[in-house]
């Protein structure tokens, strides 16, 4: 009866520890593969929000809300201009793109606070 225990403890010990190797291992392997990166989130609301997500050479301006996902501009041209110029100042460049988006955001912020008073005028 202990032979049993004893075997049953034993695979569920391996068992166990091939589980979290594998997870390991395919931890490391993701965060080597990575095809995207979120540079970027602004919250506008509750589960609604602006994102700026890069994707290869690319960098995405998308909505995020709970139910969908929309495309708002592809940036690739304004990256790759500002690496020309200086490719040696990543934290610049990230700046600059973030600036503008923040710049792009308080126009919106205020775009949707004149929407909200319409609105209410209206009813």
């Amino acid at each position: 009866m202990i032979d049993i225990y004893l075997h049953m403890g034993v695979a569920l010990i391996l068992v166990s520890g091939l589980i979290f190797l594998l997870g390991f291992f395919f931890k490391k392997r993701q965060d080597k593969v990575s095809l995207m990166k979120i540079m970027g989130y602004q919250s506008l609301g509750p589960k609604k929000g602006i994102a700026m997500v890069k994707v290869g050479p690319e960098v995405l301006l998308v909505s995020v809300t709970a139910t969908d996902i929309k495309l708002l501009k592809a940036m690739d041209a304004i990256v790759e201009e500002q690496e020309e110029e200086a490719p040696q100042q990543p934290e610049k460049r990230r700046k600059v793109i973030t600036a503008d988006v923040s710049e792009k955001l308080q126009k919106l912020r205020a775009l949707k606070g004149a929407l909200k008073d319409s609105l209410y005028a209206i009813k």
